[in-house]
């Protein structure tokens, strides 16, 4: 036994070069193919040279291989976490500039800290009186290696994980060996560095854990080429995963394995069975993970307790009430597809599961999402898969849920060629039509399902229920985006309609005033005023497409930390003055700085306090108040103007072309209530007819303050 596990390095690392060979045998390998590369063969040297220091008789010869083995596991870090930011991800590129500073310091600090420090990682203890022992420490530098390269590590984990919760269906099952063999490696390095930075001592015992750790990845890593080729799929994280990761509860839970291996080797023949017994523990873990992550073991085990401890094959009322809840907080046509076929997957043990929505100017089937690979869907030249008409009116005639496979109509092999299979066991496929009253919307296809298990009549009936349920919420979709659509026509008519009035006016000055040229043209005095005539309604145009152009100004903008004092204090400099009959009196409060962005934050002061210019008569008076209450900061500008009536201010204030001003199109408190809300705000009026109005707009004060 010892004879094998002086050999294990050496067997693991020569596997770990050999799998890093084969992943270049791809015709264009990605970036991610090439992380793994570089990470397989500093791996393989690692494990090399555990192996040669097991195999040392000599402390200085042990000395020198652990010195060289700390030197090259400063570079796993580095090429894993750039693996585990690219590999299955979509956009990844935008991802790894994210991390650049992150990647650039895993990459360089552990590096430079171990070369430059080489002489003082591992360090001789001369023997004490109490025992003739030469003893390996760690030096200073090394413990601070092993602090970075841990959490780069938990990193590393956290993000697999998160690539690996985010697949769904096929996608999930062809990273699954990959996924679980990096864990297994990592995960195994990262017990031992914790165990490092507890006893601030190196142990070969342990290293060579991380030896067999790496020939069991190895395995299925080979079980996962022989499955399919280690196929990259494209996946979108989501933030959330992380929030929600297992992965810190794992690195958590090292010190419980600590101590089960303590307890093994006191019971079962001291520290030189340690080895057996750690290995014989990696087996039994990763079995477990496998059992655990086996769609076929979740499916047996979910059948042993339908058949003996329920009555109902499923229960209908959380998987309803579940629907319900998703599709309800979806508000956009592509994300009710992505989620409704996800969960559809996940309730019927159904990996392959593709949704067609009916094309309405067409009026063929279009694929809107499927969990299967989309790079091994038929293509029809560079356009996305559709099915011909006669697949619609084939369906239309279908009610209830179908068997694909037992139909011979011409268009029922045409669905079938689109929505191939993937595994040769996976079943019968099947059809659920999506009907809107006689006429079809789309069709759910399912494939692939686990162990090939028939549909029950109650799962059928399940599956109807939920298309119907999907049905309801796409027509929404659609009936929202055709009202928001409606409502941009008339927005579009209104303002047409202004543009055309102004235009208009503008037109009969222009015409009055060519008709009177000809007779008047030589008058001095008529020139001058045609040519300020012309000056003035050229400017009317200029300022009528300024305002109407601020109506596509979106608030989207990059936003930093804004001082609204300053803000407040720079308008009231530019705009005071304008009219020596009006008093403007300030009452700035200290209050914290907000996230915002301050251009767009000034024009909302401008236009509050130009109103309220506009609604004074001579010998008026504005008040400009900030304040901070709670976790706000508000801004009140208040005049003792006009006033507007109670009706205005609840029904036409803040609509566009609305305005109590001869001269105003009503664009600028649409657009200022706008940008205050995007930046999370809010606008609260009070106005009285005859003594004046109040405007309040709140701003959230920044979170790194609070």
């Amino acid at each position: 036994m010892t004879l094998f596990f002086s050999q294990l390095p050496f067997v693991a690392g020569a596997f770990s070069l050999l799998l890093a060979g084969v992943s270049l045998y791809r015709k264009t390998p990605s970036i991610a193919t090439w992380f793994f590369f570089s990470g397989m063969i500093t791996l393989g040297i690692d494990s090399v040279l555990i192996g040669n220091a097991l195999r040392a008789t000599e402390l200085s010869q042990i000395l020198r291989w652990m010195t060289a083995s700390v030197i090259v596991k400063c570079f796993v870090p580095a090429i894993w976490l750039g693996f585990s930011l690219t590999y299955s991800r979509s956009g990844y590129r935008a991802r790894l500039s994210r991390w650049s500073i992150g990647l650039a310091l895993v990459s360089v600090l552990p590096a430079a800290l171990a070369l430059v420090f080489r002489d003082q990682l591992i360090t001789l203890t001369p023997p004490t009186a109490e025992d003739n022992v030469w003893r390996l420490q760690f030096g200073p530098m090394a413990n601070l290696l092993n602090v970075i390269l841990v959490a780069a590590l938990a990193l590393i984990l956290m993000n697999l994980e998160q690539t690996f919760r985010s697949a769904v269906g096929t996608m999930r099952w062809r990273i699954k060996y990959v996924v679980l063999a990096l864990l297994l490696v990592l995960g195994a390095r990262l017990y031992v560095g914790s165990q490092a930075i507890l006893f601030s001592a190196p142990n070969l015992a342990l290293w060579s854990v991380e030896s067999g750790a790496l020939l069991i990845g190895c395995m299925f890593l080979t079980l996962a080429y022989a499955r399919t080729g280690w196929t990259e799929i494209d996946v979108h994280p989501s933030t959330a995963i992380l929030r929600s990761s297992i992965t810190i509860l794992l690195v958590g839970g090292y010190l419980f394995i600590v101590g089960i291996l303590a307890l093994v080797v006191r019971l079962f023949g001291g520290a030189e069975l340690f080895q057996l017994q750690a290995f014989v523990l990696l087996l039994g873990m990763a079995g477990l993970a496998v059992l655990l992550l086996s769609d076929r073991a979740r499916q047996a085990i979910r059948q042993f307790v339908a058949r003996h401890f329920k009555k109902a094959q499923h229960d209908s009322v959380r998987i309803w009430t579940l629907f319900s809840r998703s599709l309800a907080r979806v508000s956009e046509q592509d994300r009710l597809c992505s989620v409704s076929a996800k969960l559809i997957s996940e309730t019927f043990d159904v990996l392959s599961v593709a949704l067609w929505l009916v094309d309405e100017e067409t009026g063929r089937l279009a694929m809107a999402v499927s969990t299967s690979r989309a790079a091994e869907m038929p293509r029809r030249g560079n356009a996305d898969p559709t099915l011909s008409g006669d697949v619609v009116s084939g369906a239309q005639a279908e009610s209830s849920p179908f068997d694909l496979e037992e139909r011979r109509e011409p268009w029922a092999e045409e669905l079938r060629q689109l929505n191939p299979t993937v595994f040769p066991n996976g079943g019968h496929r099947w059809c659920v039509p999506m009907h809107s009253g006689t006429r079809i919307v789309g069709l759910v296809v399912l494939a692939d399902r686990i162990n090939g298990a028939s549909y029950t009549v109650e799962e059928l009936e399940l599956l109807k229920c939920i298309a119907a349920q999907i049905t309801s919420v796409l027509l929404t979709i659609r009936l929202a985006d055709e009202v928001a659509h409606a409502r941009e026509l008339e927005a579009f008519r209104t303002m047409s309609a202004f543009f055309v009035h102004d235009l208009k006016n503008a037109a009969a000055a222009l015409t009055l005033m060519l008709k009177n040229l000809p007779v008047h043209f030589d008058d001095p005095a008529f020139r001058r005023d045609a040519l300020r005539g012309i000056g003035n309604t050229a400017q009317r145009i200029d300022d009528l497409i300024a305002r109407l152009s601020a109506i596509r100004d979106r608030p989207d903008s990059v936003r930093v930390d804004t001082d609204l004092n300053q803000v407040v204090t720079a308008t009231l400099a530019s705009v005071n003055g304008m009219r020596e009959d009006v008093e403007v009196l300030s009452d700035l409060h200290p209050v914290p700085t907000i996230l915002a962005d301050r251009e767009q934050i000034q024009s909302v002061v401008t236009n509050l306090l130009l109103n309220a210019r506009d609604a004074l008569v001579s010998g008026g008076r504005i008040r400009v108040c900030t304040e901070h209450r709670g976790d706000r900061v508000v801004l009140s500008v208040v005049d003792n103007g006009c006033g507007m009536s109670p009706a205005f201010v609840r029904d036409s204030l803040f609509r566009p072309f609305q305005s109590t001003k001869k001269k105003g199109l009503g664009i600028g408190l649409f657009q200022s209530r706008a940008i205050v809300l995007a930046h999370g705000g809010g606008v609260h009026v009070e106005s009285e007819v005859g003594k004046g109005t109040s405007f309040q707009a709140s701003f959230p004060i920044d979170a790194g303050q609070s």
